[in-house]
């Protein structure tokens, strides 16, 4: 078995199409379509379900990938192992954020590069549940999301990072209470753009609003926190944000915040897997992340 089929393997499951994932590979639709053969004649299974085109994995085939998967990636971390041993000035990490804490991962780096400057990361934006999805896939190292996210099935591990709190936000443009603390009876009013439902942010928003017996004037809803950012300086809408997903300076640059009266929300962390191989570089900056300080 090479691990040039393994690879393959890998690149037709993320391409899903024979073309794309050879180009990716940088060979041969042919030289592709005959790897994945030699692989299957090898296992003496069938692991893509085919008929000139792509059509998926069969079950033995998702076990197979799930398999090339931690083989690539041990692989990966051995050669880390190495160029780690020689100097600790490089290297890679992998980390998936939720999108609340996307501001949080530029302060996290800049604490992993004090100490390894040469370091390679690999930055993915996804939902909670999609960071623990590629951790159990090995293809992330480390996720920050809500720890009251986390399985718990002994297979993670975790870091408190900070608390979380969420404000409501808007431009000096529109009417608000002058006071510090705002209700949700008081936002009902007031047209919002907010992350998208699939984002646990937005999941204890919309509680609050549940619970308050109102219901909220949505005319936005994306996972982009830029956009969100740029509806609230052109001033139409306002939302409602965790404290470390707020734009940068943000009363200095004329927005409105307000503390959102029975609003609760959990903890914020790292995570990790807790079992397989940790290369000498991961652990390292596992520890790093276990002395890193955020004030949102």
């Amino acid at each position: 078995m090479f691990l040039r089929q393994l690879t393959y393997l890998i690149a037709l499951d993320r391409c899903r199409h024979f073309s794309r994932a050879a180009e990716s590979c940088g060979v041969s639709q042919p030289a592709l379509s005959a790897g994945i053969r030699q692989l299957e004649a090898e296992l003496g299974i069938t692991i893509i379900q085919r008929n000139r085109r792509f059509y998926g994995l069969t079950p033995e085939g998702e076990r197979v990938l799930g398999w090339a998967r931690q083989t690539l990636a041990a692989l990966d971390g051995l050669r880390q192992e190495a160029a780690f041993a020689q100097n600790i000035a490089g290297g890679s990490v992998s980390v998936g954020t939720m999108p609340p804490a996307l501001l949080t991962v530029s302060a996290l780096l800049e604490h992993f590069r004090s100490v390894v400057p040469a370091l390679h990361a690999d930055v993915r934006v996804y939902s909670s549940g999609e960071i623990i999805h590629h951790l159990r896939e090995h293809t992330l190292q480390i996720g920050l999301m809500y720890l009251d996210q986390v399985p718990q099935d002994g297979l993670y591990e975790s870091h408190f990072l900070f608390a979380e709190k969420h404000v409501f936000v808007c431009s000096s443009f529109v009417r608000v209470p002058e006071k510090e603390n705002i209700s949700w009876q008081e936002i009902q009013a007031v047209p919002l753009c907010l992350l998208g439902q699939n984002m646990r942010s937005r999941q204890l928003i919309d509680k609050g609003f549940r619970q308050a017996g109102v219901v909220a004037d949505v005319r936005l809803e994306t996972d982009a926190l830029e956009l969100l950012h740029a509806e609230l300086f052109r001033g139409r809408l306002a939302s409602i944000l965790p404290v470390a997903a707020l734009p940068e300076r943000a009363e200095e640059r004329g927005l409105q915040i307000r503390q959102i009266e029975d609003m609760s929300c959990p903890d914020v962390g790292a995570v990790r897997l807790s079992q397989g191989q940790h290369t000498a570089l991961s652990e390292y900056l596992w520890e790093r992340v276990q002395t890193f300080k955020f004030a949102p």
